[in-house]
């Protein structure tokens, strides 16, 4: 296997290496407090089970979205609130989405890695405010980029003076309301020696496919998520809500909460053959 390094997300939480895939999983937006926590609380009991490493996820703000009509979350006084509170009562390493440089310092100062959406992977004052708060930074690779693309997006951040950086394939545009995985590009990204993260269900995205909304196919999360796995990630990033048809957002693409750990056993047995 390539060699990749290991890039601490918190004393007790890593990724990278040879060890067992991290898991970056949550709901798409913070709804309310309520469910953010149970939430964190059943991904934590099912993680701890399977023996993965757990970084709670969840947006503050969903600021792309294909409706102005659409709801975005509970803003970043809420969400950082309640993000703090999961953190603190369940003692989980916290990512969430930061959309302008301003927000940075802000963000870092609760989670303890932030996430550039893939629209925004092109952003430099966006990529250097992120790499100035000495957090782990996940970016995921835009739609429109080439897997070697992210060398430029590896610069920047190395030139800002972190080198504490995951890179995230979420699928690349094919179309109208079309998403493909290029499996090849995880295996290039990996040669550049950072540990990369597979986003299992904004892969299954069809953007805007329903009009006013983004439409998905979550029945092909599991798949995908195992063929990454096989090539040999280090990370997957997967959205979970307790009831997806009724979520802010993504909700066609989102795992249900209660088929996770199944998904997630199966997920294991491939990344120890290939981790071995």
């Amino acid at each position: 296997m390539e060699s990749i390094r290991l890039i601490s997300i918190n004393p007790d939480v890593n990724i990278g290496g040879k060890q067992r895939f991290t898991l970056i999983a949550g709901p798409c937006a913070i709804e309310n407090e309520r469910m953010c926590l149970e939430t964190a609380e059943t991904l934590q009991s099912i993680c701890r089970e399977l023996s993965i490493q757990l970084v709670f996820k969840s947006s503050f703000d969903k600021a792309n979205r294909s409706s102005i009509l659409a709801p975005r979350g509970v803003g970043l006084q809420e969400g950082l609130r309640i993000l703090e509170k999961v953190k603190n009562d369940l003692g989980l390493p916290i990512v969430t989405d930061v959309h302008e440089a301003w927000q940075c310092k802000t963000v870092a100062e609760v989670a303890d890695m932030l996430q550039i959406p893939a629209f925004l992977s092109r952003q430099t004052d966006l990529l250097v405010a992120a790499a100035e708060t000495n957090r782990v930074v996940n970016v995921k690779k835009g739609q429109f980029m080439a897997p070697w693309d992210m060398k430029n997006v590896i610069k920047k951040m190395e030139e800002a003076g972190n080198e504490k950086l995951l890179l995230c394939e979420r699928g690349s545009s094919f179309g109208y309301n079309n998403l493909i995985v290029d499996m090849t590009g995880l295996v290039e990204m990996r040669s550049y020696g950072y540990p990369v993260v597979f986003d299992a269900t904004h892969a299954v995205q069809k953007p805007g496919g329903q009009g006013t909304s983004t439409g998905g196919n979550r029945e092909m999360v599991p798949p995908l998520m195992r063929a990454a796995l096989a090539i040999g990630v280090d990370g997957i990033f997967a959205e979970v809500h307790p009831d997806p048809d009724r979520a802010f957002s993504d909700g066609p693409n989102q795992l249900h909460l209660h088929q996770v750990k199944s998904i997630l056993a199966k997920a294991i047995e491939i990344d120890d053959i290939v981790k071995q």
